[in-house]
């Protein structure tokens, strides 16, 4: 986003930061059973591409909501070579698919993954005892410091599901108050390639 200087992804590794953060510290917990996802901040499609081919390994059942106030164009979708660093060329049709699908519709991506698009702001955001498991991926707190308030975050802690857990790369002291504010229990967990730490929150019971 050059108007805010802002990368949508880490410049040390879209990937890696997108397995560490959202993978191993979030989807891994999570194992053979099905799950609830709800994405903040869709972008580009990395975050839900790669949760398709961990399920694709496991044939976890995952309905996927991606929630995105503004779209990536299929322009600058095509120029994204994910799929061939991924080593997912059998896949290509899918991240596609992912793309081309209708916005505020349910797809059927493949026998075990839904997925539902919605063109939201996050204040908007209604879901109650919903979700699992959210993928927190919004702009940095530098150039959005809305998206990590009290307000945003008693939004996520409502649409979580009793022990769901929260996943995002930040962990300004700020947004980790903001977090324990609406309930959240929180742990700071070593960071992703170029950043120290990150933070995982739990709805308790």
């Amino acid at each position: 986003m050059p108007e805010w200087n802002e990368s949508y992804h880490s410049k040390h590794g879209a990937i890696q930061e997108a397995y560490h953060v959202f993978i191993s510290n979030g989807l891994s917990l999570f194992k053979n059973k099905p799950i609830s996802i709800l994405e903040i901040g869709f972008g580009t499609g990395l975050n839900t591409f790669i949760t398709f081919l961990e399920a694709s390994k496991t044939t976890q059942i995952i309905d996927y909501v991606g929630v995105e106030a503004y779209p990536v164009s299929p322009e600058e979708v095509l120029q994204m070579n994910y799929v061939s660093e991924l080593n997912a060329l059998q896949h290509k049709a899918i991240f596609e698919k992912m793309h081309d699908s209708k916005w505020e519709e349910k797809i059927q991506i493949s026998e075990i993954f839904t997925l539902t698009k919605r063109n939201q702001f996050f204040k908007d955001i209604t879901d109650k005892n919903a979700f699992d498991l959210i993928y927190f991926d919004a702009f940095g707190y530098r150039v959005q410091p809305e998206l990590w308030s009290i307000e945003i975050f008693k939004i996520m802690y409502d649409s979580l599901n009793s022990e769901g857990i929260l996943v995002t790369y930040a962990a300004r002291g700020v947004v980790k108050r903001s977090m324990i504010e609406v309930g959240f229990t929180v742990e700071k967990l070593p960071g992703p390639p170029g950043k120290r730490e990150m933070f995982r929150a739990t709805k308790r019971s």
